[in-house]
């Protein structure tokens, strides 16, 4: 690996994880590439060879997993954790909680039973995986 696709790979870093410190709000693309010091599109095409989704699918993953962990440990309404992790739609909340999960989110608290173990573990364990989208996208 080279010098550049080592620095390059540090700034899709940093943008990933400003995304991940503000997961709750809009995505801002400019801001990210800001972060990256690249171009938006180049921004947008790096981030996705870098991690293999869109920032907006990344988002989106990470908003699930926020949503999932709450749902877990809280009895607040589903609408409530919609909000909270920075959905503005039920709707979209729940076509996409379905989609990366393969569950709609009140059939995910239902079963939800988290197993006693370490949390990091817990975590690991829970976290959706982009693996299994793919695999539900080419079974249908």
């Amino acid at each position: 690996m080279t010098r550049a696709v080592e620095e390059l790979n540090r700034r899709m870093l940093r943008a990933r994880d400003a995304i991940d410190r503000a997961y709750a709000h809009p995505l801002d693309i400019e801001e990210l590439a800001r972060v990256a010091s690249v171009s938006e599109s180049h921004f947008i095409r790096t981030f996705r060879a870098t991690f293999g989704e869109t920032p907006h699918r990344y988002l989106q993953r990470r908003r699930v997993e926020r949503a999932m962990f709450k749902l877990r440990e809280t009895d607040r309404s589903v609408t409530d954790i919609c909000l909270d992790v920075g959905f503005s739609s039920l709707g979209t909340f729940s076509r996409t909680f379905r989609d990366i999960v393969g569950e709609a989110p009140t059939d995910y608290r239902k079963r939800a039973d988290v197993p006693s173990a370490p949390t990091c573990f817990t975590m690991s364990w829970m976290r959706p995986s982009s693996f299994g989208e793919a695999s539900r996208s080419n079974a249908q």
